[in-house]
């Protein structure tokens, strides 16, 4: 059975960091069969992190941010078509262009896509752009190289936030509109959404909360600015929709695979549910399009738009499609991300929204370095450094072995009397922005009426 895991036809469709990763890391575990890696957009993989920073700083050419290949695929590419569709009966994946690909094994990396404005009219204006691939990444860059008057910037998210950094660290005016009470309050909760507001003030931008863009405005099919629901009126030459992400499995519509926008559901070894919950064993998901349990989190399904998590992931995956069930392993990495941002390095381990209460372990918000760390019915599930990393593998260790919170003292410049407050994660229908972490809980997207035959 093992060698004959190592043959046959596995097609990877989304080729991005995951499917990259999972490519070389199937040939690395021995799998000498045909592969064949399918993307829509005409690009080799490339990294998506420099595209909100160093891109938009000038400092790297979009063109320039592609994924070093780690060891050689000898795989078939076929990049700039679009996965349609799946015939799971007939075990093949659809192309936009007729064509279509029979598998043994199917690997889901399809990643996800920026959610737009959703007024197509006023989205066709020129200056209203989204930052998600390299292109976009690129034009944004251009249009900021141009000087705009003011950038408008919609949803404080951490795209948004960077977005509106790289504008100030340039010398540009921008407004960041945002429906929540602070910036990055869906990911990391009310304690670090007030710093990041007041960060972002103290840095010159024209942060507006709790209000919402209602409205694109232009002349002559150029965007000059924008009407918000506070009465008032933003005038801007460029806008940037940065409302969070769309998880790409519409091509998975009929197909019966539990596939809907938060992702697609998978067990703790990537493998994919079918709609009644039965794990598949020819069909495997990784990367920002999953959803997968966690047990570490109450085994709530996670969806992580996150650069470890895709890697980790990916190589799970991988490693599962080409060996039995007594050598395949679950992926129960504990999620880690990070942000740069107004001169900030932002690096969070566990998932701070899985919180019901907070405190600064180390550090202060005055110096502006510091450890927060979250926790949930008495233990620690979270932390989140400001240019204070270096702990962070501390904290990591505390998370994975359920430590109790809050945690003990374990640093000389721990606060003598740690205050412990509620995390304050707003329910994330009142941000303007999707989370980069989605707890998104044990049910499927669909329920379904079991209809037993009449004995």
């Amino acid at each position: 059975m093992s060698a004959e895991l190592k043959k046959g036809r596995i097609v990877i469709v989304g080729a991005s960091l995951a499917g990259l990763r999972a490519a070389e890391t199937l040939r690395d575990e021995g799998f000498t069969g045909d592969l064949t890696l399918v993307g829509d957009e005409p690009h080799p993989p490339y990294d998506r992190p420099p595209l909100s920073k160093q891109v938009l700083l000038g400092k790297v050419p979009a063109a320039d941010v592609g994924l070093p290949a780690r060891r050689p695929v000898d795989a078939r590419w076929k990049l700039g078509v679009r996965a349609s569709g799946l015939d799971p009966a007939t075990k093949d994946v659809l192309l936009a262009n007729g064509e279509r690909l029979p598998f043994d094994r199917l690997l889901i990396t399809t990643g996800t896509r920026a959610r737009p404005w959703p007024h197509p009219e006023e989205a066709r204006l020129d200056g209203v752009l989204t930052v998600r691939t390299l292109d976009d990444a690129g034009r944004l860059a251009e249009r900021l190289d141009a000087g705009p008057r003011r950038v408008l910037v919609i949803g404080a998210g951490f795209t948004g936030s960077e977005i509106a950094s790289a504008c100030r660290e340039r010398g540009l005016e921008v407004t960041v509109a945002e429906r929540g009470p602070a910036p990055l309050v869906g990911a990391l909760g009310g304690a670090l959404g007030a710093f990041a507001a007041r960060l972002q003030r103290a840095h010159g931008v024209d942060l507006r909360c709790g209000v919402t863009v209602t409205s694109l405005t232009g002349s002559n099919g150029r965007l000059t600015g924008a009407g918000l629901s506070d009465g008032s009126r933003i005038d801007a030459d460029v806008a940037v929709v940065a409302l969070g992400a769309v998880r790409n499995t519409e091509w998975l519509k009929d197909t019966g695979l539990a596939a809907g926008p938060r992702g697609v559901a998978c067990d703790a070894g990537c493998r994919a549910f079918d709609m009644y919950g039965i794990v598949t064993d020819d069909v495997f998901v990784a990367g920002d399009v999953a959803r997968f349990p966690h047990p570490l989190f109450e085994y709530q399904m996670l969806a992580l738009e996150h650069w470890g998590n895709a890697v980790e992931q990916a190589e799970v995956a991988a490693h599962n499609m080409v060996n039995p069930g007594p050598l395949r392993r679950p992926h129960l990495a504990v999620p880690a991300f990070w942000s740069s941002q107004f001169g900030l390095n932002i690096k969070s381990v566990g998932v701070p929204t899985f919180s019901d209460q907070v405190t600064i372990a180390q550090g202060s918000v005055e110096e502006g370095r510091l450890v927060v760390v979250y926790g949930y019915r008495g233990r620690v599930t979270a932390a989140v450094s400001v240019n204070r990393a270096k702990w962070l593998e501390h904290y990591r260790r505390l998370i994975e072995t359920a430590a109790p919170f809050p945690p003990e003292p374990g640093a000389a410049d721990r606060p003598a009397s740690p205050k412990v407050v509620p995390s304050d994660v707003p329910d994330p229908k009142v941000l303007s922005h999707g989370p980069t972490v989605a707890l998104t809980g044990h049910l499927p997207d669909r329920r379904l009426a079991v209809v037993r035959p009449m004995a």
